[in-house]
């Protein structure tokens, strides 16, 4: 049986928590046509750990995109991902980004796309803190709730609507920052005016940076392989994490810089 044949999957908690029968069925369908060896972490600890010992196994994530994200962090940071490629099977409250890039939607055809896909070489952006971006990018983020973390509760969500049935809606208020970006050197927006926010994402090797300057001001683009941003504290989104605030933070895109195991048929991903 060759290497590509003999997987490590890494079965995330939050998988198991949330949709046990979607992870049975994904387990059933990988150990049916491979050689698996199967791995249940408890926590973030044991999953680093399961992936580091992976020995010549092709790492295969069964997960959300908080586990993706993981995984590719982790992989990344081994430097094993601009050889190696991992399989995903999205399975957990959050799966977007995995469809957005490529992977099947449910868990049999996922599974299937493991086994009998190709691998695509994705782009990624890097920062100097070894953080990774494979979606998008976005400043100023969602505001954090009180306890600090992203995301709503049941009790958040009646609380909240308690509050709209006893008093009127407040208007939204346009949150605006004075940042310096630049794109490859190149100042696309300095500490003097007000920007409502900046997007960047990969696109085709590059990375496409978008200001948005506010009120009735063109949108400012740019593509660049790097991207610096600084200026008085702020936050920003990648992918599904919120990070911050910091002062300033520099994303590199690295072009194929990982592996996604895909279908063989169907349209490329993006990202790529």
């Amino acid at each position: 049986m060759s290497a590509h044949d003999q997987l490590l999957v890494v079965i995330d908690p939050v998988a198991r928590r949330s949709d046990g029968e979607s992870v049975r069925i994904a387990k059933d369908v990988l150990c049916g046509g491979s050689e698996a060896k199967i791995c249940l972490p408890e926590g973030p600890e044991e999953f680093a750990r399961a992936l580091a010992r992976r020995g010549s196994r092709r790492p295969v994530v069964v997960g959300d995109d908080r586990a993706l994200l993981r995984a590719v962090m982790l992989l990344h940071r081994d430097r094993w991902l601009g050889d190696g490629a991992l399989g995903l099977v999205p399975v957990g409250p959050s799966v977007d980004l995995a469809h957005s890039l490529g992977v099947p939607r449910g868990a049999v055809a996922a599974a299937r796309a493991v086994l009998d896909g190709v691998v695509r070489r994705l782009d990624l952006l890097e920062d100097e803190s070894d953080g990774v971006v494979l979606g998008d990018l976005s400043i100023p983020a969602t505001p954090l709730p009180a306890n600090g973390h992203a995301g709503t509760s049941v009790w958040d969500t009646c609380r909240s609507l308690v509050r709209t049935l006893v008093r009127p809606v407040p208007p939204a208020v346009i949150r605006t920052h004075r940042l310096r970006v630049e794109a490859d050197g190149v100042l696309l927006a300095d500490l003097d005016r007000v920007v409502e926010g900046v997007t960047v994402r990969a696109d085709g090797g590059r990375a496409e940076v978008t200001v948005h300057p506010g009120a009735s001001a063109s949108p400012l683009t740019a593509k660049a392989l790097t991207v610096t941003v600084s200026g008085p504290d702020f936050r920003y989104r990648a992918d599904t994490q919120i990070t911050g605030p910091v002062h300033t933070r520099t994303w590199t895109l690295r072009p194929g810089a990982w592996g996604l195991t895909l279908p063989a048929t169907g349209g490329v991903a993006s990202g790529g």
